[in-house]
């Protein structure tokens, strides 16, 4: 039997304090353990990029891993890994592991963690409803001291209802001869089927003097 793929649209806005707001569309699906985006960058006449990925988990005796790759206009490409160690699948507690690079070509990171780095985490199963991740993503490549910690608190709110928090702190320079930023900042999503909603304030967004506003919301059909 072919399973059906399920669709994810989601329009993106960003607000600078020190730079051009911009806009972003994508268009992802999902197909068992197959997921595939195409995506859209605009920020005015300044700067465009389009992108298109891929991305498959595949189980592990010992967890799964999720292997993507990228591929973006300007001549992008991007791949990373994510081992999640665990037990079995009712286990409550799990390990991360991760591991990304690129080839340095221009490309405007809209994950706002470092590209070329490596990970570490870990995450809880509370109760069938509930998970708390915490996980730090740093730079091990480009000499930027780029570190992003995450604590993400995700909640089933109703059958059809969930609210996830992220709470991250982001600390390093966007090059590495750049000035050394710091900033707290806060993610906030609410899904009601078949709509969503996320909402993030952003300081120092990508290592820089501008602090970011993002809105994006969407449909899952």
């Amino acid at each position: 039997m072919e399973h059906a793929i399920a669709w994810k649209l989601t329009p993106n806005f960003y607000h600078e304090t020190a730079g051009r707001s911009a806009a972003d569309i994508n268009l992802r699906g999902n197909r068992e353990e197959d997921v595939f985006w195409i995506g859209q960058y605009q920020r005015g006449t300044e700067f465009q990029q389009m992108r298109i990925g891929y991305e498959r988990q595949s189980p592990l005796s010992f967890g799964r891993i999720i292997v993507s790759g990228q591929y973006a206009s300007r001549g992008f490409l991007g791949a990373s890994a994510t081992v999640e160690l665990s037990n079995g699948k009712q286990a409550p507690y799990f390990g991360l592991l991760g591991f990304g690079r690129t080839n340095l070509k221009p490309y405007y990171n809209l994950n706002f963690d470092p590209n070329d780095s490596t990970l570490l985490g870990a995450g809880w199963h509370p109760d069938d409803a509930g998970l708390v991740t915490l996980y730090q993503v740093h730079d091990d490549r480009l000499k930027t001291e780029q570190r992003v910690t995450h604590l993400v608190l995700r909640r089933q709110t109703g059958k059809q209802s969930r609210l996830t928090v992220d709470l991250f702190r982001r600390a390093g320079r966007s090059d590495s001869d750049a000035e050394f930023f710091h900033g707290t900042g806060v993610t906030l999503t609410y899904d009601q089927q078949p709509w969503f909603v996320r909402l993030a304030w952003d300081p120092k967004a990508n290592f820089t003097a501008s602090n970011m506003m993002r809105l994006a919301f969407g449909i899952r059909y």
